[in-house]
């Protein structure tokens, strides 16, 4: 899990506004900072199935999001998958 403070650094990051915390850039964001981590956690732990399909979880809400986004406002989606580098 990622800690308070790593999650506000990545929310004051995405945020439009002071009172943003749950735009589509900064759900994307903090869902790929969870991505990471349990990718990682994955790595050293190969049958943790648990695990897995928690992070099969936050890739599929990850996707709808993301695709959320590029209808709304395709700049910011284009700008927000190059900042995090992913859809390689």
């Amino acid at each position: 899990m990622i800690n308070k403070e790593k999650k506000r650094e990545i929310v004051e990051k995405q945020q439009k506004n002071t009172a943003d915390s749950g735009s589509p850039e900064v759900q994307v964001s903090i869902f790929t900072a969870r991505i990471k981590e349990i990718a990682d956690h994955l790595s050293k732990n190969k049958k943790d199935f648990s695990a897995l399909r928690g992070l099969q979880q936050l890739v599929s809400k990850r996707k709808k999001l993301l695709a959320y986004l590029m209808k709304k406002n395709p700049q910011a989606y284009s700008s927000l998958i190059k900042e995090l580098g992913i859809r390689g």
